[in-house]
């Protein structure tokens, strides 16, 4: 038995053979599904943009709006879904709408295409998404900033070259990674001004001869702007994804130092980081095992995210401009990279304050040759030339003589530089934490307060529903 085409929005035109369809649709309808609520919410902002032109009577955008608010409410409740008949979301909603607004239903998809449609869904989507991002990656930071106040007197050795090369801190070391998460965070606002723009009325990428207004319905969506020229929407598909993928990417090479450091420093030939039971997993053949397979599987997931940035990248190099069928491949790498993205920075943030500290095996990796830029600097501040005393210091070690031992004390005493191992600074980069944390909040509640609006539900009820 031959089974039915799914339905289609345009549907009048002559079918194709149902394995090319079939081919076309691929798995469209399970990525299509996390966006399902948000082109509802689209689609409210694009009516309203439609009633200002004048191309909706009062009494039709009425209509509209109620359905597509009594759809919203199906959607969160699982009653609207993308089923086998659906071609995609847009499909699934406009029957759904249709079916309970006959005559006005009729009217929803004036002056749009499913690609200007399909880029207004996309953007809600990363804004949601970006902004839970931003606020749990500002969680790891605060909590790699407690961690290094807890440890801001345990000296371990500093490396380079994966050699033990001059003291350092476990307060420095979280301190470093904290505040290179919020550089992290700090770069992602080019990439959210971009995203921050409303590419609704640019239809299929040249625009239509209707009087729309393009702005309304970008201020209705809680847009900062427009995407200007029409054809720049569909010759930026790949482009936003590939920017957002390449933040989440960063993201992700902070985080894979971070846990190579902790599988590092965790293992018995170091001792210096202890993890706890619950953070471990243990061997199904040596009982002594106890293994960091949480990390380890931190550093694959940013590789991961590699992957994901290099297919946007190759899906959209060398296309000419215009819409492509292509661009429905972005949508894989670009939702699954930002689940990667969240799971990894969600889980580093439950590690981080469970790990353990041992303070004795610090102590004892800090001692000998790490120490010896410490003579050189205190015979310059002696009065001995830099060269002279690096060389005395040299021809010592060749030679096998003890160099005297600094106390711990007098170690951090002689670093009160900015920045350094006795001057963390810690409450300027909470300073900045609390700011990064204002700007997160203030852009939540534009979006919630603009989201929430088009529902008709106050911000809190439609959160808990999302």
């Amino acid at each position: 038995m031959r089974r039915r085409a799914p339905e289609t929005l345009w549907a009048a035109a002559a079918g194709p053979d149902p394995r090319v369809l079939a081919y076309t649709v691929g798995d469209d309808r399970v990525w299509d599904a996390r966006l399902l609520r948000w082109d509802v919410l689209g689609s409210l902002g694009h009516v309203e943009g439609l009633r200002a032109a004048g191309l909706l009577s009062e009494g039709e955008h009425r209509r509209l709006r109620a359905a597509l608010r009594a759809a919203l409410h199906a959607a969160d409740r699982g009653r609207l879904a993308i089923g086998p008949g659906h071609e995609d979301v847009h499909t699934a909603v406009e029957s759904w709408i249709t079916r309970r607004a006959p005559g006005a239903g009729e009217r929803l998809h004036t002056g749009r295409s499913r690609n200007d449609q399909v880029a207004c869904d996309l953007r809600l989507y990363l804004k949601d998404r970006l902004l839970a991002l931003e606020a749990e990656t500002l969680d790891l930071a605060e909590a790699l900033l407690r961690f290094a106040g807890r440890h801001r007197s345990v000296l371990w050795p500093g490396y380079t070259h994966q050699r033990r090369a001059m003291p350092s801190s476990v307060g420095l070391w979280a301190l470093g990674f904290a505040e290179g998460l919020l550089d992290t965070v700090e770069a992602l606002e080019p990439v959210w001004r971009a995203v921050d723009r409303s590419p609704l009325g640019s239809a299929a990428g040249y625009g239509v001869p209707l009087p729309l207004r393009r702005e309304v319905a970008a201020r209705a969506l809680g847009f900062g702007g427009l995407d200007h020229a029409v054809t720049a929407v569909q010759a930026g598909r790949g482009k936003l994804e590939a920017a957002v993928l390449f933040w989440c990417t960063q993201l992700g090479h902070d985080l894979a130092k971070l846990a190579q450091d902790v599988v590092l420093f965790a293992g018995e030939e170091f001792g210096y980081l202890v993890l706890r039971p619950d953070l471990t997993t243990g061997s199904s053949i040596m009982p002594h095992k106890r293994n960091p397979d949480l990390f380890e599987l931190a550093r694959a997931r940013a590789a991961a995210l590699e992957g994901d940035l290099v297919t946007v990248l190759q899906i959209k190099a060398k296309l000419p401009s215009g819409y492509h069928r292509d661009f429905q491949l972005l949508k894989e790498p670009l939702l699954r990279g930002l689940d990667r993205a969240r799971e990894l920075v969600g889980m580093l943030a439950l590690a981080i304050p469970r790990l353990g500290v041992d303070r004795a095996r610090c102590a004892a990796a800090l001692a000998g040759e790490a120490l010896s830029t410490d003579e050189v600097m205190r015979r310059v501040e002696a009065g001995r030339p830099f060269r002279l005393a690096y060389r005395e210091v040299a021809a010592s070690l060749r030679a096998g003589e003890p160099l005297p031992q600094p106390s711990p004390a007098r170690i951090v005493a002689r670093r009160r530089a900015t920045g350094g191992l006795g001057n963390l600074g810690l409450p300027m980069v909470r300073a900045r934490l609390r700011r990064l944390r204002g700007r997160n909040a203030r852009e939540r509640r534009r979006f919630d307060r603009a989201m929430a609006r088009l529902a008709g539900r106050t911000p809190a009820r439609l959160r808990r529903t999302r």
